[in-house]
């Protein structure tokens, strides 16, 4: 480790010098404590007496190797300060005891082997479809009714990759999977920035999980947090009995949520969360980061009336940038809802250097649109037409996700206005919306079974709802859109390119009808969406190219719960058409319809 680098925050392998270390002679354990007085481990080896660790290095870290300690022995760092002493668990360690305990435990890195070599040279392409499924690990599926039972990794693989494969998914982005000791939580809190939480295995069986997925073309994004980690004493926080990894004033040291905030004007602790993101890439060949609360990065405390936090804008912009240059193939996503400009520009144009942005705006102002009443959705028009006055300035993926069916926001479907019939009509319409508009997707494990009750964390999602036809036909219908999604390049490609985005229909306020289109080289596809139960027999959709036309998708179909009043014949363009374009098709309008047409033959190529 380059000593330099680490206190300027620009090691990125700390990892490879601190933790335990197995080899023929025993266990060398390894930690950086720059206040202790005294530092000791102990484990299963000694009985859980001391053995005093020595200084070295610069004198700031300390080291002991002990020639009995085994793989699958416990251990903990006591270190003392000012007299006292606290246990705690090793900041780098590799795996730990099932919670609520919290010793961690000697693991040898060095026995598993990875063969998607394959996989790992031509990961990802410039232009793709990124379609993500977002699961929490530990209640996807379970395999009892009480809250720790769990699947493991490996059971894990032989279960949600064949689904993801079905519903033509291509990305699995999963809730932290570091250490943490509170199930409430769900990984936000972290103990462990380079432990797996050993509720579902060990290190090499998450390993398994993930070359599984790679050998059937998914790809695992994994969440992480460098904001915050746990309050618990025997973590990060105080760890050599004075705040190294937080800050010392509790008016930006202590979060919203009641954890600790990462320094980010130290270097050591920028090269700690370096190395933590750079090791879960090399080590377990994850594919990308989504970072969580960015804009509590980029603004004290996420307040932007606060200021900026130079320093973390600093430690961002080094992360991302580090990251790149050692896995250029490394896909780095910004769970942001400020309006900081530049998150996705890259460093070297003063960006923060993400490849993509979560747009939460969208998704806000869609889920409050839905929940309008039908009759009021004229007023509030803007609410569907404002994302793309701004969509082109960040490469944006919109996400649906656990952060809206919780803490009694309700379940997507239950955010919709209206009765029972209706509810199910326009979440169709929602979805469609939603897979139509510009931008990758994410959409949360259970939000496919239209459940009315909010996800548990402890119970395994309702699967049982697809016995019943109006709940199987939103997992239907989604798999379908997810089918098109993949395979029409219009929806993906190139897609942060204005020219490839126009409306044709945006003014209607009155009908609360909207219509656009996406190109790409030859390829057009028009959507249409009522935002109403109006049902139209005829109705003029407007659009730029001519030619002529078909239904590929239409959310009203008999097939997916509607009331089939689908178009079901190739429609030519006519001259002329609403809102002075130049050219329009007349269609069948469903209520609460949400349509794709693609046009199959075109009478001229469009600029």
């Amino acid at each position: 480790m380059d000593f330099n680098n680490f206190y300027n925050g620009q090691e990125f392998e700390t990892y490879k010098y601190l933790g335990a270390f197995v080899h023929m002679n025993g266990v060398t354990f390894r930690t950086y404590a720059p206040a202790a007085s005294q530092v000791s481990v102990i484990g299963e080896f000694n009985d859980w007496q001391e053995t005093p660790m020595n200084r070295c290095g610069n004198g700031q870290f300390f080291e002991a190797t002990i020639s009995n300690a085994k793989v699958g022995q416990m251990y903990k760092y006591r270190i003392y300060n000012n007299g006292s002493f606290v246990d705690h668990c090793d900041p780098y360690m590799y795996t730990s005891e099932v919670r609520p305990n919290n010793a961690s435990i000697i693991f040898d890195m060095n026995q598993y082997t990875f063969h998607d070599d394959a996989w790992m040279n031509q990961r990802f392409s410039e232009d793709m479809p990124i379609n993500v499924y977002e699961m929490h690990f530990g209640s996807w599926k379970k395999p009892g009714e009480e809250a720790d039972d769990w699947y493991t990794y490996r059971e894990m693989a032989d279960l949600i990759i064949p689904y993801l494969k079905e519903n033509h998914y291509n990305f699995l982005e999963i809730m932290p999977l570091n250490e943490y000791p509170n199930d409430l939580s769900w990984g936000y809190q972290p103990t462990g920035y380079f432990a797996p939480t050993s509720r579902y295995g060990t290190p090499d069986d998450l390993r398994y999980f993930v070359e599984k997925c790679h050998e059937n073309n998914i790809a695992v994004v994994l969440d992480f947090v460098p904001v915050h980690f746990a309050i618990d004493g025997f973590g990060l926080n105080n760890y050599d009995g004075t705040p190294l990894y937080n800050y010392p004033n509790d008016a930006v040291g202590k979060s919203e949520w009641g954890t600790c905030n990462f320094q980010h004007s130290r270097g050591d602790v920028c090269s700690f969360l370096n190395s933590s993101a750079y090791y879960w890439l090399k080590e377990y060949h994850i594919d990308g980061l989504r970072l969580d609360a960015v804009g509590n990065l980029i603004y004290w405390q996420g307040n932007s009336g606060r200021g900026e936090n130079r320093e973390a804008i600093r430690f961002v912009q080094n992360f991302n940038r580090g990251l790149k240059q050692r896995i250029p193939h490394t896909l780095l996503f910004a769970e942001d809802s400020s309006s900081y400009q530049g998150v996705t520009r890259p460093v070297e144009q003063g960006g923060l250097g993400f490849d993509y942005k979560w747009d939460l705006g969208w998704m806000n102002d869609t889920l409050k649109y839905y929940s309008l009443d039908p009759i009021y959705r004229k007023y509030h028009h803007n609410l569907i037409t404002f994302s793309m006055a701004y969509f082109f300035s960040e490469n944006f993926l919109l996400p649906l996700s656990h952060d809206e069916v919780v803490h009694g926001k309700g379940t997507i479907i239950n955010k919709i206005n209206g009765d029972y019939y209706s509810k199910f009509a326009q979440l169709r319409n929602l979805y469609t919306y939603m897979w139509a508009h510009p931008g990758k997707k994410l959409n949360f494990m259970g939000n496919e079974l239209a459940s009315f009750d909010e996800w548990n964390e402890n119970k395994s999602l309702p699967w049982n709802l697809k016995r019943y036809p109006a709940h199987d036909s939103i997992s239907r219908m989604i798999r379908d859109l997810n089918l098109i999604y993949v395979h029409e390049k219009a929806m993906y490609m190139d897609e942060y390119n204005p020219s490839r985005y126009a409306w044709t229909l945006v003014d209607n306020c009155d009908q609360s009808v909207f219509a656009f289109i996406r190109t790409y080289n030859n390829d057009t596809l028009l959507f249409v969406f009522n935002m109403t139960p109006n049902y139209y027999e005829v109705y003029d959709v407007p659009t730029y190219v001519p030619g002529t036309y078909t239904e590929i998708f239409n959310s009203d179909k008999d097939v997916y719960g509607g009331k089939n009043q689908y178009n079901g014949l190739k429609l030519k363009t006519s001259v002329g058409g609403p809102e002075n374009r130049p050219y329009h098709i007349t269609i069948k309008l469903g209520s609460f319809a949400a349509m794709i047409f693609k046009c199959v033959t075109r009478k001229r190529k469009v600029s």
